[in-house]
């Protein structure tokens, strides 16, 4: 194999000597604070001999000589760099138990949302603001909700999550934390006995105004059929009133026109009327006087 005499290594040894050396120099550089890589949602409190130096919390690349001047390069070596994340988080507390004014047990589940908004403040004021918050959230939630009616607990969750927030708020502020949404999902009953009883209780009544509506239909149905048969009752009874009076005056107009006619329509209805009674009837002949008289 031969080689080009001219052709220079340098270029490739020099690539190769920057793959794996300003990763490391980047590194050291920033381990001694020229520059800082800021994420989204977060802050990075810088401190000096016990005290806040300054908060960066503009994502991207940041030099903290440009803020905070010459201080920035001791803080490796005399400070401490906090990173605090700062998204939006959400907790769920459940079965804070409470009573109500009836003297029954109950389960609260209560969802509440936090962000940091004061990263010293939280870094600072409060050992553990976490746990601290979702105690405060409990106890106000217990405080909120003791005592009630248990109606008011069931239905008005919407106002008694927007007063427990409210009574929240300002201790979470003081922690650096900023509380959001704060809303009660649930309110069960703990006693197992009570859910059964209610539940038979709400059977029975279920089964109560099943019937009761189904009777109230019969009784609706029956007067609809009673109505109408009186109706229809009163129409015919009227038919049959004026049928005779129709009658008279169909028979008075054939008697006007034709006698003959009006003899044969009587016999005809005599004839009618005869057979509808059922009676018995003989047949005799003309000329049979004697068979009458006998």
């Amino acid at each position: 194999m031969f080689f080009d005499s001219d052709f220079s290594f340098g270029p490739i040894v020099a690539f190769i000597i920057g793959v794996l050396y300003i990763p490391i120099l980047l590194a050291i550089a920033r381990t001694l604070g020229l520059y800082a890589i800021v994420r989204e949602r977060e802050a990075q409190v810088f401190t000096l001999f016990g005290k806040v130096l300054g908060t960066l919390d503009e994502p991207g690349i940041r030099f903290p000589l440009g803020y905070f001047g010459l201080k920035a390069l001791l803080v490796p070596f005399f400070g401490k760099l906090y990173k605090v994340p700062t998204c939006l988080r959400q907790h769920y507390l459940r079965d804070q138990m409470v009573n109500s004014e009836e003297g029954t047990p109950m389960g609260v589940g209560i969802w509440y949302e936090m962000q940091v908004s004061d990263p010293v403040a939280y870094l600072f004021s409060n050992a553990n603001p976490e746990g601290s918050l979702q105690a405060n959230v409990a106890s106000s939630t217990i405080s909120t909700l003791s005592n009630l009616e248990m109606d008011k607990m069931l239905e008005d969750r919407h106002q008694l999550s927007r007063r427990v927030r409210a009574a929240v708020s300002p201790l979470s502020e003081q922690w650096g934390y900023a509380l959001g949404s704060v809303y009660i999902r649930k309110v069960a009953f703990t006693d197992r006995q009570m859910v059964d009883n209610i539940t038979d209780k709400v059977v029975k009544r279920l089964v109560q105004v099943t019937s009761a509506m189904k009777q109230d239909g019969e009784n609706r149905v029956g007067l609809i059929k009673s109505e109408t048969a009186y109706k229809v009752s009163q129409k015919m009874a009227e038919a049959a009133a004026s049928r005779p009076a129709i009658v008279g005056e169909a028979l008075n107009a054939i008697a006007q026109q034709d006698s003959e006619v009006l003899n044969a329509v009587m016999e005809v209805m005599e004839t009618e009327q005869l057979i509808a009674s059922g009676a018995q009837v003989d047949v005799l002949p003309v000329d049979s006087e004697i068979l009458v008289q006998l």
